[in-house]
């Protein structure tokens, strides 16, 4: 008796999970822009963010930790970079400049440390100067706690809004049922902060006892896509669901995303996770995938370059090994293309200065796409 009421609960939960397919819309394959990718910097291990810098040169930063400076053709790799706790997901991740960076020549970097006093290592972020090919005033803002020897589900990508507020996201370290919907627990969060470090004012959890006061947002699963709405001037994430599930959010101050309390996905297993996909007081996501992609790095098609395309929203596919076009209508996904088919593991997508847009590939390296 117990089997049978098990089998007809895993044939429900297959079933919810094959409708949620058909009601998400399909991914098309790529027949009329005609873009290409020519590969611009070679031989990269795990490329897993990328800045540019004022002079139009790159700075690329490896799992692995180390931080390349691609200029003229040429790499070069920089010293004194941040010590990072290399496992599983975990290692050097993501960098930016300081919207002024100009006047004041900040980097922020996202890394997995092992700073403290528990084993294994959390996400921090730090911000650092660059100079003669070498890091200096190495400053660290943020240090999650508690370390933890998981390695899966550090995040972390970072942006700037337009009032020069620092936003960086941090996974659930894997602990799905404590840190995403717990205030005074880093994990599964999306952080602001001023761009020294210190907690805005006007954060939603500053007078919430035993809260963690830089949060902003939080219920998120493993945000790896951040970025700034380049007209609204929102941020915007992308995070990876568990089967099923990836989605995108717009950051709200003090918002619930859900995870694990309403998700699109079930567990890998095939069992489920919740019956709920919404909730009262839980943000629903601005679109959803159903297979996940994986998705990793984000950008906003801002330049001439790709004709139609402009405001529309790329993202990577670590999963399917392709890059995704959105094509968006205010918040809404009405289409889905698939363009760079096999080229490989995603891991960033950014647009240059020069209006170009560049994918960083594992194994591979930093592709520039080109319309031919």
């Amino acid at each position: 008796m117990k089997k049978s009421i098990l089998s007809l609960y895993l044939i429900v939960v297959s079933l919810n999970y094959s409708c949620a397919q058909k009601a998400e819309n399909k991914v098309k394959t790529d027949t009329k822009s005609k873009i290409s990718a020519e590969l611009f910097v070679d031989e990269l291990q795990i490329p897993w963010g990328i800045a540019f810098l004022p002079d139009g040169s790159m700075l690329i930063t490896e799992k692995a930790g180390k931080i390349i400076h691609f200029k003229n053709g040429k790499k070069v790799e920089i010293s004194n970079p941040p010590s990072v706790y290399l496992r599983g997901q975990g290692g050097l991740l993501d960098i930016a400049l300081h919207p002024d960076y100009k006047n004041n020549g900040w980097l922020y970097f996202t890394y997995a440390s092992e700073e403290g006093e528990e084993k294994g290592g959390h996400t921090a972020i730090m911000r650092a100067k660059f100079k003669n090919n070498a890091l200096t005033n190495k400053e660290l803002l943020y240090k999650a706690t508690p370390n933890t020897t998981q390695g899966q589900h550090f995040g972390s990508r970072i942006a700037f809004d337009n009032d020069g507020y620092l936003y960086f996201s941090i996974g659930e370290r894997g602990n799905r049922d404590e840190n995403p919907q717990d205030i005074t627990r880093d994990g599964g969060k999306i952080y602001r902060l001023n761009d020294d470090g210190s907690i805005p004012s006007d954060n939603p959890f500053v007078n919430k006892k035993g809260a963690k006061t830089a949060i902003y947002s939080y219920g998120h699963r493993n945000p790896q896509g951040l970025i700034k709405h380049p007209k609204t001037g929102e941020i915007w994430d992308h995070e990876h669901g568990p089967q099923g599930g990836d989605e995108i959010n717009i950051v709200k101050k003090g918002a619930n995303y859900g995870w694990p309390l309403v998700t699109f996905g079930i567990n890998y297993s095939g069992t489920s996770i919740t019956d709920k996909t919404e909730m009262e007081g839980m943000e629903q996501p601005i679109h959803y995938w159903v297979p996940s992609i994986a998705p990793s790095g984000m950008a906003f098609i801002t330049s001439d370059k790709y004709g139609d395309m402009k405001g529309d929203l790329l993202v990577g596919s670590l999963k399917f090994q392709y890059l995704e076009h959105l094509i968006i209508d205010g918040t809404k996904v009405i289409d889905r293309i698939k363009l760079l088919p096999e080229i490989g593991r995603i891991r960033d997508v950014k647009e240059g200065p020069d209006g170009y847009i560049y994918v960083a590939v594992e194994g591979k390296g930093i592709y520039k796409l080109v319309v031919n």
